[in-house]
């Protein structure tokens, strides 16, 4: 409110804040979208059927928490997942030490654990590297939202099989030039507003403020 008052445009990037407080929020993809990745890859690792568990960041995280809810949704009402059990929700709060005791925590308290989704990067890397190490590498899946440099040497040794992330550096990319629009007064922020993101090209504004960078890339 108080950068506002003074006259300075509001662009949010990768994690929304309150709408009200904002001119824009910079998505890096449609939060339906990485929902489904996320289950159609564990759903093809498990063979369809089994207990799964996530292995979140904060309970308070907001893109998290969307990806989690079109997550259940899908569960819930999608065929091809019937037979999957979503079990357990644990935080590791993006800390890789307590990410990693919570991974091992689900492991104990779940003995026919079939997966695990873990839709952040600091997750993601901590539970696969509990699993490398243990019993449960090969027999328990893996997968979630990953950094590329972080996951190869789990996917190198098996215990990771796939993966999913959008590119961060274009979400970065897009938001500046988001900023600069506003700034130059070229665009309001209003729905149906569009501006030119360099070598990304046009974007548009959607409905709530917000603008999609691109569909998510499994690695």
């Amino acid at each position: 409110e108080e950068a506002r008052a003074g006259g300075a445009k509001i662009v949010a990037f990768d994690s929304d804040t309150n709408p009200a407080y904002r001119d824009l929020f910079i998505n890096q993809v449609v939060s339906e979208d990485v929902a489904k990745i996320q289950l159609e890859m564990i759903s093809e690792q498990i063979g369809g059927a089994g207990e799964i568990a996530i292995l979140s960041a904060t309970a308070n995280a907001t893109n998290q928490n969307a990806w989690i809810e079109f997550m259940e949704a899908e569960l819930a009402s999608n065929p091809d997942y019937k037979d999957i059990k979503l079990v357990a929700k644990v935080y590791g709060d993006d800390d890789d030490t307590k990410s990693f005791q919570e991974a091992q925590g689900l492991l104990q308290a779940y003995p026919d654990l079939k997966g695990i989704i873990s839709p952040t990067t600091v997750g993601i890397a901590a539970t696969a590297r509990y699993l490398s190490t243990s019993e449960y590498k090969g027999k328990v899946a893996l997968t979630g939202l990953g950094l590329p440099n972080e996951m190869r040497p789990f996917i190198k040794d098996e215990t990771v099989q796939e993966f999913a992330l959008w590119d961060p550096a274009q979400l970065g990319y897009v938001a500046a030039y988001a900023g600069k629009a506003l700034n130059d007064g070229t665009m309001t922020g209003a729905v149906g507003d569009t501006f030119t993101a360099g070598e990304m090209g046009e974007r548009t504004v959607e409905e709530g403020g917000v603008v999609i960078v691109g569909p998510p890339t499994r690695f």
